[in-house]
């Protein structure tokens, strides 16, 4: 069983929430989110309610202030666990949309995209297994969470440009 402790002071003070499964809405239970404690599995957490907003992956550990988890603010809003996953990972990212132009596969991180595809864009994406991108290279900047399916457009994942600079698999429970 997954379990994350949200927290409204730093290190873990004042009033907390626990919660195991996906939440859509968090804004009832804190009012602002300035510690966590991952207590088992993996999560994204979301700076607005329905998975939207700034995003952040969080492995099973302590984040005494928002900083550590790359926060830029204390507001978390909505959260999802990250179900454990048995498959193969594979990740085909295209140059243009609808999986269109350039094409290449990847079944393990990337830490340097551009190193790598040689071109500056991911507008689309085929995904196998449970993936992070990130918009800069060296699994830095705004994070997004992929999912197994088809990202026809930049836009499906989160995305405010097509610009991402690395992605790894998430593979550490």
């Amino acid at each position: 069983l997954s379990q994350i402790i949200f927290y409204e002071d730093r290190n873990f003070q004042g009033r907390y929430y626990e919660c195991s499964s996906d939440c859509t809405d968090l804004h009832s239970y804190f009012s602002r989110c300035n510690s966590i404690r991952v207590q088992s599995g993996c999560w994204m957490v979301y700076e607005r309610p329905n998975y939207m907003g700034f995003q952040y992956f969080l492995r099973r550990g302590e984040y005494p202030d928002y900083q550590r988890w790359m926060g830029y603010k204390d507001c978390i809003r909505s959260c999802r666990m990250i179900p454990q996953y048995r498959g193969s990972y594979r990740m085909r990212i295209y140059e243009r949309e609808s999986f269109g132009g350039h094409m290449m596969e990847f079944m393990d991180d990337c830490e340097s995209v551009q190193d790598r595809f040689r071109y500056p864009d991911i507008n689309s994406c085929h995904v196998e297994g449970y993936w992070i991108m990130y918009e800069q290279p060296h699994y830095r900047g705004r994070q997004y969470f992929l999912r197994p399916g088809e990202y026809r457009r930049y836009s499906d994942w989160g995305g405010m440009t097509p610009n991402i600079g690395s992605f790894r698999r998430i593979v550490d429970f």
